[in-house]
This record gives C-alpha cells, structure tokens and sequence, in this order.
C-alpha cells in the first residue's frame, strides 16, 4: 500500500509539473477536480460526519487509464492547519465513495490525537473532471447542550495552484514516508460502505 501510493504520488506531481494532467478534460461535465469543506464536533458522544463523493461517469475513455475511474486524494487538516492523514482512493463509472470522519479519516492520525475539528480538501488525482462532493456537519443542538444535529451541504468547488499543489504533495508524501503507516487512510471498497 505505501509502496503504491508513493508511486501514486510521484506520477501526479509528474503529470503536473508536465501540465498535462490539468489539460485533460472530458467533454460536457461539471469541470471541477478540488473541493474543501470543514468537520467539527468530531468527538466522543457525537454523531460521525461523513463525506460522499460520485463519479458522474462523464471520463469513460477520457482518463488517464481509460477506464473511468476517478481517484480523490483526501487530505484531512486539524484546526491548527497540520495535516492529520491523507490518501488517495478509488470511484468506478457511477460509483459512490463514502468514508466516515470520526472513524475512516481520523481513526490514523500521524500523531495519534484524533482532532476535534478541522478541514477536509479533496482533489482528483489525475485532475479529471467528474467528482461530486457532499459532507455531512455534525453542530450543536445550542452552546451548551448535550444534543447534535446533522446538516448536509456540498463541497466547496475551490481553485488548485501550483503552489497549493505542491505544498499537499510534499506534505502527504512525508507524512506517508515517516509516519510508518500512521497519517494515511486506507479508503473503503465502494461495494462495502454502506
């Protein structure tokens, strides 16, 4: 799994740097590939936050492998902008890929504290068009209650440079190389999140 990720890693940062991978684009389609939205209240008694992200199928034939597949890589941040875990995972043609905060993207955090609140960005590996993004908020009933509620809201469509690029690779891939498997989120099977 490291071994494939860091391939996975040193490929993008090939085709980015190439221009390439921002240059392939489907025809028709929503052309967004980098999403942000926040979780919080991410602790014990709370209900768990989910994020769900489809494949609208839009890629068939025009990715990089052929097959449709799209590949979010998940970058999971804390309040204080240190980046927790991170991970790219898979969405065939019409899929859906949903993965829980609490338990799938905070449960192997480089440091071990499972942070309370923070940010989640999303982008497509290959910088294909065609992810679809939703995340569930878990907020408090009023300030000083016990009580939760839950909201669901899009993604955030946001703007990827260089720059930030550049900063999520080199950030994700020390955190795979000296975290010795802490920091990285091994993604659900499609066929088994719900």
């Amino acid at each position: 799994m490291k071994k494939c990720l860091l391939f996975l890693l040193a490929a993008a940062f090939v085709l980015f740097l190439s221009g390439s991978a921002m240059a392939t684009a489907a025809p028709g389609g929503d052309a967004s590939y980098y999403f942000v939205t926040y979780y919080s209240n991410n602790v014990s008694g709370a209900p768990d936050a989910t994020l769900r992200f489809i494949n609208d199928g839009d890629t068939v034939g025009a990715d990089v492998e052929g097959d449709g597949y799209l590949y979010p890589w998940i970058f999971v941040f804390d309040d204080s902008q240190e980046l927790q875990e991170c991970g790219v995972c898979s969405i065939s043609p019409d899929g859906i890929l949903s993965e829980d905060v609490k338990t799938q993207l905070t449960n192997n955090t480089l440091t071990g504290k499972v942070p309370s609140r923070g940010v989640i960005k999303v982008f497509e590996f290959y910088g294909n068009p065609g992810l679809h993004g939703w995340a569930t908020h878990i907020e408090r009933a009023t300030p000083t209650s016990g009580a939760y509620t839950t909201t669901e809201a899009p993604f955030a469509d946001s703007n990827l440079t260089e720059e930030e690029y550049s900063t999520l690779y080199d950030l994700c891939y020390y955190e795979v190389e000296l975290g010795s498997g802490q920091g990285v989120i091994s993604c659900t099977p499609e066929d088994e999140d719900f």
